[in-house]
């Protein structure tokens, strides 16, 4: 992380890790997700509060734009919603 933006790196295998990303609000921010493994409802991550929706293939990373204007925990999961991680923004 530096001044500008914020990057946090999540592997995406058997979960999410790690499982909670704090970020600073008010400057820009990107999670890279990675799926490292074949489970089957991995290969889709989505946030409604954060408006975001990735198909994850496995082993490539696909980066997403994390608004970061209102303070909160906003969760994110797997497409079948059984794997579940935090955005925390303070």
């Amino acid at each position: 992380m530096n001044e500008n933006t914020q990057e946090v790196k999540v592997e995406v295998a058997g979960g999410y890790n790690p499982e909670v990303v704090n970020l600073k609000k008010g400057v820009p921010a990107k999670i890279s997700f990675t799926r490292t493994n074949e489970q089957g409802c991995l290969d889709v991550v989505h946030s409604k509060k954060l408006g975001f929706e990735e198909e994850l293939p496995i082993n490539v990373t696909k980066t997403v734009d994390v608004p970061t204007d209102k303070a909160g925990e906003f969760d994110f999961s797997c497409g079948m919603d059984m794997f579940f991680g935090k955005v925390v923004i303070k």
